[in-house]
């Protein structure tokens, strides 16, 4: 099985030293986000495909991945530059310096090991189509030769995005909206033009209407590519997470509500207060990310020792 980590929060900048620690155990615990449950989820050698790791700014985690390539584990790191205003990204780390930690990850483990996101593309006050193309551009010429794909989205506008975004712009003083159809495929056309420049394929994730020519769908947990890295094949199969994912089957080992970065546009937090008091009572030796409480934990204790579940029910 292929492991995530994660998409529903940033383990490699936040939580790297727990997650070294579960690697060492074989297993971690986590909740089920929607029936509460609690599941032992193995992360042995035997059980593991290999990992996808999602973050903006691998360098805190840089210091680890020689280990999890020495217990031979391969691996894919998908990493988000934006370079966005601090409005909209609070507290993430410089575009620079995260264009040089993945400069170091190609140097060490090749360019295929990092995929580039420009995720998510916000229509905004600040951020309008010209700053999108000029903005992408900057990056994309920093990144070429250190990655060969880069992976874009436009912002999914759920109930908790919309009310970050509308507090967000209101304090702060921008404005922002959900362009059309045609709007995006406009721009994504520019950007497939540049990404091709400087030698790198775009692909879009999960909003195949908006696939322009020069682009492709996006298979963010990628088995080809994990293949590619182990030089040995490796079986999954596509199951994607939701409508148009290209995804190949995977389990997320993260927690939402627990990343403090403060991207206004998250869909993996909804109150940031609770995302840093969640990332302050973080203990990285617990078997959980962020521990559920007595309470929880004593309703689900048909969960033995030993005794393993899958993530989510089929």
């Amino acid at each position: 099985m292929i492991i995530s980590a994660s998409y529903k929060t940033d383990i490699p900048t936040f939580y790297g030293d727990w997650f070294m620690r579960r690697l060492g155990a074989g297993y971690c615990k986590m909740v089920n986000p929607y029936g509460r449950q609690i599941y032992r989820v193995r992360l042995d050698r035997a059980s593991v495909t290999g990992f996808v790791f999602w973050t903006k700014n691998v360098h805190p985690f840089l210091k680890h991945l020689p280990e999890v390539r020495d217990r031979g584990f391969p691996f894919v790191i998908q990493q988000t530059i934006n370079r966005y205003p601090r409005a909209l990204e609070t507290s993430v780390v410089d575009a620079q310096r995260s264009v040089e930690s993945a400069q170091h990850v190609r140097d060490r483990f090749g360019a295929k090991t990092l995929v580039w996101r420009y995720d998510t593309i916000i229509n905004s006050s600040l951020t309008p189509p010209d700053f999108h193309i000029e903005n992408f551009k900057w990056i994309a010429s920093r990144l070429e030769g250190a990655t060969d794909e880069v992976v874009v989205s436009f912002a999914q506008v759920y109930k908790k995005t919309k009310r970050n975004l509308d507090a967000a712009s209101e304090r702060l003083g921008f404005k922002w909206s959900d362009p059309s159809v045609d709007e995006k495929r406009a721009l994504l056309s520019r950007l497939a033009i540049i990404a091709h420049e400087h030698k790198m394929q775009l692909t879009v994730c999960s909003q195949r209407d908006l696939i322009v020519d020069g682009a492709a769908d996006a298979k963010c947990v990628d088995v080809h590519r994990l293949q590619e890295l182990a030089g040995t094949t490796l079986r999954s199969r596509l199951k994607g997470n939701r409508t148009d994912c290209g995804c190949y089957e995977s389990r997320d080992i993260g927690h939402y509500d627990t990343c403090p970065h403060g991207c206004v546009y998250c869909y993996a937090v909804q109150n940031r207060e609770l995302a840093l008091e969640r990332f302050r009572l973080h203990r990285p030796e617990s078997e959980f990310l962020f521990e559920p409480s007595a309470a929880a934990q004593a309703a689900n204790s048909d969960l033995q020792p030993g005794k393993t579940l899958p993530l989510f029910k089929d």
